[in-house]
């Protein structure tokens, strides 16, 4: 439909979309507890690395496929290759962006009801030693289903205006106010007591501590960052002019990205050493050992609801481009209005975030191969589908997109290098696969 097919107006909005679409949780919440645990400067190192040898060689390879098919994920291999079994890729993107939708909207309303605490001071009066439990009694309740519910609702909202008028003029606004935010935040860190110890850690690598799970730990949160196999930039793509230059993009992409995890870890880790916690305490440290800094910090209530709408907006960015994945592929493969396609896909996210919110309450017995539906949908699609659908794409445009297809959507109005061309086919031919593959074998456990 025409306006499914609509283009971003400006180059910003490119750049703010697509951003937006990368920046999340992985940056904010997973990035520091994966530098934490994984042991700080040498991860980051490494996580750097894998960005830019296979973030930016897979994002080109969506942008490809989805400014070359003008058209949603499934749409774009059945357009571009004439046999159709490459369309399933398709069908598992879709799926995947349903199921992370859903369990990721959860972990946004959990950010929700943590500004909503900060900004009445609730959070204030928890005490350290009971941060664990207070916690644990929330995400436990029915109040989980209500923030889901309603970010699910800010979602498509946004959503019901369009592509320029909704997502691209929302992430104009959105991604500058996420950056502010964030050097506000890092000007704050940098003036406390243990900024030296936590810099340290950083960004001082110490290589006696890596060994294969820091390689795999970080080869995974740079795909898992980027938010590469799910067709997020492949659907953004097909909103691109021709004008749009694919591998400045996607290079730019991959350093704001890398820009935002970083300045979250300049954030986190002089407050950790500041106040003496744990660096590696985990997917905990956002929820339970950040409010207990907070807490001893002078202005604690200014900053944690600073801290949680940093979070916020992140995830609303992110979901918003999830649920673009599904919108594009109901109005072109079956004709529906945006109107009627956007209200779907919230309302089947609406359903199953509902079931993924009382996973860890009512329906906490409930389990499906031992897993929650929370932990279903989360290792389903982190371990398998987004790993599987990053090595097929990957593959595909490295050895099955027709190689003029490939070359004029590189260059698009201008020129490109020979040289850049040659490392983004080795790149998507041998390099990514290969590493993608380690992702995918470790998250199921085979090395």
């Amino acid at each position: 439909m025409a306006e499914s097919r609509a283009q971003f107006v400006t180059r910003l909005g490119v750049i703010a979309t697509t951003v937006g679409s990368a920046v999340g949780l992985g940056n904010i919440w997973r990035f520091p507890y994966e530098a934490g645990v994984h042991g700080g400067g040498a991860f980051l190192l490494f996580y750097i690395v894998f960005i830019f040898l296979i973030g930016v060689p897979v994002i080109c390879a969506e942008f490809i496929m989805g400014r070359g098919a003008r058209s949603n994920i499934f749409g774009a291999f059945r357009k571009l290759h004439s046999t159709r079994q490459w369309a399933w890729i398709g069908y598992m993107g879709i799926l995947s962006s349903i199921l992370i939708l859903s369990f990721y909207s959860v972990v946004a309303g959990w950010t929700v009801e943590y500004f909503v605490q900060s900004v009445t001071g609730a959070i204030d009066t928890i005490a350290e030693g009971e941060r664990h439990s207070s916690f644990d009694t929330f995400s436990t309740g029915l109040k989980p289903v209500m923030w889901t519910l309603i970010f699910l609702l800010a979602n498509a909202v946004i959503l019901l205006r369009g592509v320029q008028s909704g997502i691209e003029k929302v992430s104009n606004i959105l991604m500058p106010v996420l950056f502010l935010i964030l050097i506000v935040f890092c000007i704050n860190s940098l003036l406390m007591p243990g900024v030296g110890e936590g810099m340290r850690f950083l960004f001082n690598p110490d290589f006696s501590k890596v060994d294969s799970s820091v390689l795999i730990g970080a080869l995974g949160q740079a795909f898992f960052s980027l938010s590469l196999g799910l067709g997020t930039m492949m659907t953004y793509a097909s909103y691109f002019s021709d004008r749009t230059p694919l591998v400045k993009s996607a290079s730019i992409i991959a350093v704001l990205d890398t820009v935002v995890a970083v300045l979250a870890g300049i954030i986190i880790f002089p407050a950790v050493f500041t106040y003496g916690s744990e660096p590696a305490a985990g997917p905990k440290l956002v929820f339970e050992v950040l409010p207990a800094i907070f807490h001893q910090m002078p202005g604690g209530v200014f900053w944690s609801a600073l801290f949680f709408f940093l979070l916020m907006v992140a995830s609303l960015t992110s979901t918003i481009s999830m649920s673009e994945i599904c919108i594009a592929f109901f109005t072109e493969q079956f004709g529906i209005g945006r109107r009627k396609a956007t209200l779907l896909n919230a309302g089947i996210a609406m359903v199953l975030g509902t079931l993924c919110a009382l996973s860890f309450g009512p329906l906490s017995n409930v389990l499906i191969f031992g897993q929650s539906f929370f932990g279903l949908f989360d290792y389903v699609t982190s371990n398998i589908f987004l790993p599987l659908g990053g090595m097929l794409i990957s593959i595909f445009v490295g050895w099955f997109l027709d190689r003029r297809v490939f070359r004029e959507q590189l260059r698009g109005t201008g020129s490109i290098k020979g040289w850049i061309y040659k490392v983004i086919v080795i790149c998507l031919r041998y390099v990514a696969p290969t590493g993608i593959a380690l992702v995918f074998l470790s998250g199921l456990d085979i090395i």
